[in-house]
């Protein structure tokens, strides 16, 4: 099983604090260390809503605004990680962040769950990936099984690890129903494994390891006090290491008893953890979880206004933005629609911001 240290966006910025945080995953074991190449208008619109911070309630936009860095600072990301012995995987969340980041020639690209919808990326990726096949992560939190069909008949199937995930911070464990690793490897024919935001270091991830999986994400941090936006659901270093520990202690199971290890492995967790080992497993049956269920179509992409606008103007590419909605805009049309709203005429007014609906437009073909 390959493990993943999602650093994500806890370095704020700062590069020393960056290496440190390499230092910690590598020295936890992990296989791959993962940033987010971030910039915030290809995520968010300026007036998606706030967030709560010890420093005190901020736009989210701006949170996301202060966390761009210079493609620079990832070159020297990807060189430390490559000195320390380890892999560097990064996730883009538009256009430029993906072609800037397959530049620098990642390791593996991995698609958080929020952009399994995010079509305009992934036809960009699969046309990419053409002449460099890069490995590919994809997680699937917040989503149907429709979603992720969809997602791979871009992407393809071949060199890409399918992540099962709860979108929800931090996530349940009992929610987690982690027999949908086996189904899913099955159902698309690739490999699975789990995103992981529930805040134990041993239960997901070892279950996961018994079920088959090849694939672990988790965050870490240097501190769970500190300001990162996932920072209060990552794992320490300490608990970073336990978890590794665990997971190879599942692999040794597998080469020393084969198939039964699955059994043995099981019927320890048990023994410690009761019945909780049962409902975390679930009845392998692909759902939202009830912990996410509110932020399906809010989590995702969704189309929406860049500018207000009159009725009779014509909507241009530069006027829509395939962006998380998130806290308080309304939701607007699936991506997969954007071609069809592009050169269409606009019904009647409409706010900045806004998700587009098809009362908005009439098309002219």
């Amino acid at each position: 099983m390959k493990i993943i240290a999602e650093i994500g966006t806890s370095h704020g910025g700062n590069l020393e604090k960056a290496k440190r945080l390499i230092d910690c995953a590598v020295e936890s074991g992990a296989d791959y260390v993962k940033f987010q190449w971030v910039y915030a208008d290809e995520i968010l619109h300026p007036d998606t809503g706030f967030v709560n911070l010890p420093t005190g309630k901020i736009p989210l936009y701006q949170r996301f605004k202060e966390l761009e860095v210079k493609p620079s600072f990832f070159e020297e990301c990807l060189k430390y990680t490559h000195e320390k012995g380890a892999l560097f995987m990064c996730s883009p969340f538009g256009i430029r962040s993906l072609e800037e980041l397959l530049s620098i020639k990642p390791d593996a690209v991995k698609i958080a769950s929020p952009e399994l919808n995010h079509i305009p990326l992934l036809k960009k990726l699969a046309e990419l990936r053409k002449n460099q096949n890069i490995p590919l992560v994809i997680s699937s939190g917040v989503s149907h099984l429709s979603d992720i069909e969809e997602a791979l008949s871009i992407l393809g199937r071949e060199n890409v690890t399918l992540l099962h995930c709860i979108t929800s911070y931090p996530a349940p464990e009992d929610e987690y129903n982690l027999n949908l690793i086996p189904n899913l490897s099955r159902v698309f024919g690739i490999p699975c494994g789990v995103s992981d935001h529930s805040l134990d270091p041993v239960l997901v991830p070892s279950i996961a390891a018994a079920l088959g999986g090849t694939m672990i994400e988790k965050h870490i941090t240097l501190s769970k006090e500190t300001d990162g936006l996932d920072d209060p659901v990552a794992l320490t270093g300490e608990q970073f290491a336990l978890m590794s520990h665990c997971i190879r202690q599942c692999e040794a199971a597998f080469r020393q008893y084969g198939e039964n290890a699955k059994g043995y492995i099981l019927k320890q967790l048990e023994e410690e953890y009761g019945e909780r080992v049962e409902k975390i497993m679930g009845d392998g049956v692909k759902k939202l979880a009830q912990a996410e269920e509110a932020n399906y179509g809010r989590t995702n992409r969704s189309l929406h206004f860049m500018r207000s606008m009159k009725a009779g103007e014509v909507i241009n590419m530069e006027d829509i933005g395939v962006l998380r909605t998130e806290k308080i805009l309304s939701v607007g049309l699936h991506p997969r629609f954007l071609d069809k709203v592009i050169g269409a005429k606009l019904t009647r007014d409409v706010e900045k911001g806004a998700g587009l609906q098809w009362e908005d437009f009439t098309i002219h073909n």
